[in-house]
């Protein structure tokens, strides 16, 4: 039985890395990566690689030396808060240079391999963000929007060719993703009362629970990986779940309107 190959992006901590341990625990032949080496050595995996997805130079030499892969699991990303009218668009580019075209990057690099051997799945670990944009979070779900809308473009270009797109939605994960968030929403300002409003809404979803770890959504793209007849879309979380059903078949008013109450959201 020929070994899988599966390169993931973002493993210094977090999804990344939990997704890393699971695959290589599930007999893959794993290629974890991160923008600082050692951030990764101590992983026990096939092999670490720097490697920086904001850069088409680092994105094209880790194709050269990996070569390859059946699984691409597109996991790196950093957050953005605040509100549309007072978030730097510095930032904001920034942030999609990661998210989204540190993704497009690395689709562009490995899927080429996968449509010619005819097999291969690309994993975009997008948020429950790509699927609902909240207040002060705006441009960061336009990031995850974008990759949700390339994903399903992906998804009936390549199936074509044998090739499968997963898009994974978690919801709030217990991470370091905190450590590298952009944050304006603690300034004074005409949204600061909205911010410490949104605060305590956000623990109605999770039910004052706190948050799962990352293995949850580790063990869901590896439970979907092995399964043959997989959605494109996977809610991973039980606020996520609550939020892609609620959302689906709903107009956008009344899905409004029932979050709107769920979390006792006033503004």
């Amino acid at each position: 039985m020929t070994t899988r190959r599966a390169i993931v992006t973002g493993c210094s901590s977090g999804i990344g890395r939990a997704t890393a341990i699971e695959l290589t625990a599930r007999g893959y032949e794993v290629v974890a990566t991160a923008r600082r080496l050692d951030a990764i050595t101590d992983l026990a995996v096939a092999r670490t690689l720097v490697l920086d997805v904001d850069s088409d130079e680092s994105v094209a030499a880790a194709r050269e030396e990996v070569g390859p892969v059946d699984v691409l699991v597109n996991n790196a990303g950093f957050g953005i808060e605040g509100s549309v009218e007072e978030v730097p668009l510095a930032d904001v580019r920034r942030a999609f240079e990661t998210n989204f075209f540190g993704a497009a990057r690395m689709i562009q690099a490995f899927v080429p391999d996968m449509r010619e051997q005819g097999s291969g799945t690309v994993v975009n670990v997008t948020s429950v963000a790509g699927i609902v944009a909240g207040p002060l979070g705006g441009f960061y779900a336009a990031s995850k929007f974008a990759l949700e809308a390339l994903s399903e473009a992906l998804h009936l270009e390549v199936g074509h060719f044998g090739v499968d797109v997963l898009i994974v939605e978690p919801g709030a994960i217990a991470t370091e993703f905190g450590t590298n968030l952009v944050d304006y929403r603690g300034r004074p300002g005409p949204y600061a009362a909205l911010a410490s409003e949104w605060e305590g809404a956000m623990g109605k979803l999770s039910g004052g629970q706190p948050s799962p770890g990352p293995d949850l959504v580790a063990v869901a793209i590896c439970d979907a990986l092995d399964t043959e007849n997989r959605t494109l879309r996977l809610p991973v979380g039980t606020d996520a779940e609550l939020i892609a059903s609620t959302r689906q078949g709903a107009s956008y008013e009344a899905f409004e309107a029932t979050m709107r109450q769920v979390l006792q959201l006033d503004w």
